[in-house]
């Protein structure tokens, strides 16, 4: 198994000692309610901001079907600003194998794996929750208790063809805060739907799940045994 360590790796590596293999408390799985976890009653969190506590692996895009699209280190994104330093994308190491497992079904089919998100220092949620009008903040992560992004453990994923590498379409765009985004949203095409399922399929074969209101979100299984981080990239 990789080692929780803050070196650098190719999730190539992942999935090659993965290819053997079989395939923010409130509970956010298709089933559950929409959107991110409302704060603990309490002290608010605290987010560790020494990058020796950040046992992070970094993605890179690889021949194996993975590809980074970092939209918050452009204005692609409903900010409309850039909130990354860099185009970067980390997450804790047993998340970083598993995702390996999910390009390996997905490379199976003909497809890959587009990041648009994945490790999120606590400043950026905090800037993404004040931008965000109290309507539509089901879309984001309360910073008073962090998110799953903080911790490592979630990813933000489009499925792409390995044909020519373009984004297969989906119900709605990345990050759109509508009823069209949300997992079981009868509208659109059947060929979007389609798409969206079968993205839903290879990720959660793989040890994450999803939430009800965003079809690109997904968290690890194992989230709550990793800390809330605000370390910025550079520093990883």
């Amino acid at each position: 198994m990789m080692a929780l360590t803050r070196r650098s790796v190719v999730v190539g590596a992942a999935l090659s000692a993965a290819a053997g293999v079989a395939g923010c408390g409130q509970d956010t799985r298709r089933t559950g309610p929409a959107g991110p976890t409302p704060p603990l009653a309490g002290e608010p969190v605290i987010p560790l901001t020494d990058a020796k506590q950040a046992s992070l692996t970094e993605l890179f895009d690889g021949p194996n079907g993975l590809r980074l699209d970092i939209r918050y280190a452009t204005a692609n994104n409903f900010t409309g600003r850039v909130l990354y330093q860099s185009a970067r994308a980390f997450l804790v190491g047993v998340a970083a194998q598993d995702l390996g497992k999910a390009i390996a079904l997905a490379g199976k089919d003909g497809f890959g794996l587009t990041i648009f998100d994945a490790y999120r220092p606590w400043s950026v949620t905090k800037q993404l929750w004040d931008a965000t009008p109290p309507a539509k903040r089901s879309f984001v992560a309360n910073p008073a208790r962090g998110s799953r992004h903080n911790r490592g453990c979630s990813v933000d994923i489009g499925l792409h063809r390995l044909s020519d590498g373009q984004l297969v379409p989906m119900p709605s765009a990345y990050d759109e805060f509508s009823d069209r985004a949300y997992r079981d949203f009868p509208g659109g095409s059947a060929q979007e739907r389609q798409n969206r399922d079968r993205l839903t399929y290879y990720v959660e074969s793989a040890g994450f799940f999803g939430i009800a209101n965003e079809w690109w979100h997904f968290d690890h299984r194992d989230w709550a045994k990793y800390p809330v981080l605000d370390v910025v990239f550079s520093a990883l």
